[in-house]
């Protein structure tokens, strides 16, 4: 009798444990969220380095259009040539 007793403690063990293992695949995990999914209101991707710029009416890199128009590399040259009106 014991060794019957020994195979329903095993089998029940080996049933719960493999409902257990089912039960946390079943368990989804959150999407990642993917690099380069936050776009700004103008459609610029940040986590590129891209930043809206009104005088172009485009998305640039700062430092790509620093060095293209010739202005120093700071956020303040940025801002002053950006929100400028004329091209």
């Amino acid at each position: 009798m014991t060794t019957m007793r020994q195979l329903l403690v095993v089998l029940l063990l080996s049933t719960g444990s493999l409902l257990g293992c089912a039960h946390q695949a079943a368990v989804q995990e959150p999407a990642p969220r993917l690099v380069g999914g936050d776009r700004d209101a103008h459609g610029c991707l940040p986590s590129a380095g891209y930043s809206w710029c009104a005088k172009e009416a485009s998305c640039v890199r700062s430092w790509e259009l620093a060095k293209e128009k010739h202005f120093d590399n700071t956020p303040e040259a940025y801002e002053q040539y950006c929100l400028s009106e004329s091209k």
